[in-house]
């Protein structure tokens, strides 16, 4: 775990209206302690720097071939070859990459880009504070995501400390796979926890999170008995977590923990992020899988309505 004055940030993301109360802006760090298949944020699972490569712009003039020190680099093709759906070409050969960053440094397109700068806390609250007019007018703030905030525990803590002090309210999205001492000492300066439900049952949870879920139930039960807010987010994954049974286990759980969460929001998968994967030369196991039709959830809704919770789908407006 990382307790450095420096924390890598892939991205500080304005206005988003679907992470917490009014219009927030979004600190995703780098590291996360699972391995989410569906992951729509791939950057930011490793907790080191990486770099983009974008197809659809590189020109594949060869001088990030010429300038690399690690033959980490493929030779140029045709840039409409490389382009095709079907290409197998990636430009950068990843094991070899040192991120030496020369090529980053010769392109002329703007095609390689460096995922991952670092940033101290009062780097971050800098910017975050410049969104300040939108907070007090919509009642947002601060929405630490990743990645997982809480493999940085120390500096997540004195994030939400800054905050607290220059009048920022705080969201923190976590996906509740981490020991209770670290999130105890940051209840205090939380608002609403945006807790991440992948699956009820743990060896599903694990099949395609690389990790069980016992933790992440019991961190759950102990924040409903500190009546911290809970806005409680449920994936639904094709084939995975997306049947009417499936969210009637789901509700029958939600009965026995010692309150409801304030409002459960169902997100539904999607495939936008599949360009990432391909920047990053990963293979993506969902890419050929589509999107899921909020419609379809209409069910699921309605059984989390039935015991009398508030529902939304992606954390935007009640359905």
């Amino acid at each position: 775990m990382s307790e450095n004055k420096h924390v890598l940030i892939s991205n500080i993301q304005r206005f988003s209206v679907n992470d917490g109360p009014g219009f927030r802006t979004n600190v995703f760090m780098k590291g996360c302690n699972m391995h989410c298949a569906w992951c729509h944020n791939p950057e930011t699972i490793k907790s080191t720097p990486e770099l983009f490569w974008r197809a659809a712009t590189c020109i594949q003039c060869g001088r990030c071939f010429d300038a690399c020190p690690m033959d980490a680099i493929n030779p140029p093709i045709d840039p409409e070859e490389a382009r095709a759906d079907n290409s197998t070409y990636h430009k950068i050969i990843r094991e070899n990459c040192n991120l030496c960053m020369k090529c980053l440094e010769v392109c002329p397109t703007g095609s390689l880009e460096l995922v991952g700068r670092e940033y101290t806390v009062e780097e971050v609250l800098d910017e975050v504070e410049m969104d300040m007019p939108f907070y007090e007018n919509s009642g947002g703030g601060m929405n630490i995501s990743g990645g997982e905030p809480t493999v940085h525990p120390e500096f997540t803590r004195r994030l939400l400390e800054g905050a607290r002090a220059r009048g920022i309210s705080s969201c923190l999205d976590t996906n509740g796979n981490s020991n209770w001492e670290i999130y105890e000492p940051l209840l205090e300066y939380i608002d609403v926890f945006l807790y991440d439900l992948k699956h009820l049952d743990s060896a599903e949870h694990k099949r395609l999170t690389g990790v069980g879920n016992e933790l992440i139930l019991a961190n759950l039960r102990k924040l409903l008995e500190v009546e911290a807010r809970i806005w409680l987010r449920i994936v639904v994954i094709p084939d995975y977590s997306d049947s009417l049974e499936y969210h009637e286990k789901v509700a029958a759980f939600l009965k026995t923990l010692p309150h409801p969460p304030e409002r459960i929001d169902l997100l539904p998968f999607h495939n936008w992020c599949d360009g990432k994967y391909k920047q990053l030369g990963i293979k993506w196991i969902y890419a050929d899988t589509d999107a899921l039709e909020p419609s379809l959830l209409r069910p699921a809704i309605q059984v989390y309505k039935d015991i009398g919770l508030e529902v939304t789908i992606g954390g935007s407006g009640f359905e």
